[in-house]
């Protein structure tokens, strides 16, 4: 096991998730944040089955990190109840993980 998240949500456009993206980053939240492909949601909301194109982002950060990103997220987003899912990372290649918490130490030391 890892001290690596991979944090995943959802966002209502590109250029909504282009501006979180680089927010986290920017603030060492995140060392990294992919931007996917346009996806389609259908979920209950309100009481109400809901039918909506979103855009995913898989960020990575740390445990560390994981409080001031799931703040800094939940501040930047749009929706009232936004997906902010964590999975833990397991295994992965040394040298990426090492520089995943590189990245967002730089935030938790210094800031």
């Amino acid at each position: 096991m890892t001290d690596v998240l991979l944090v995943l949500t959802t966002l209502p456009d590109a250029a909504t998730a282009q501006d979180i993206a680089r927010s986290l980053v920017e603030a060492g939240h995140a060392a990294c944040v992919s931007i996917g492909a346009p996806v389609r949601s259908i979920y209950t909301w309100q009481g109400t089955i809901e039918d909506a194109a979103e855009v995913p982002l898989a960020i990575k950060t740390t445990v560390a990190a994981y409080g001031a990103l799931e703040s800094a997220l939940r501040a930047l987003h749009p929706y009232d109840l936004p997906e902010i899912v964590a999975l833990p990372v397991d295994r992965g290649l040394p040298a990426y993980l090492q520089w995943v918490g590189e990245m967002t130490n730089t935030y938790t030391e210094t800031r």
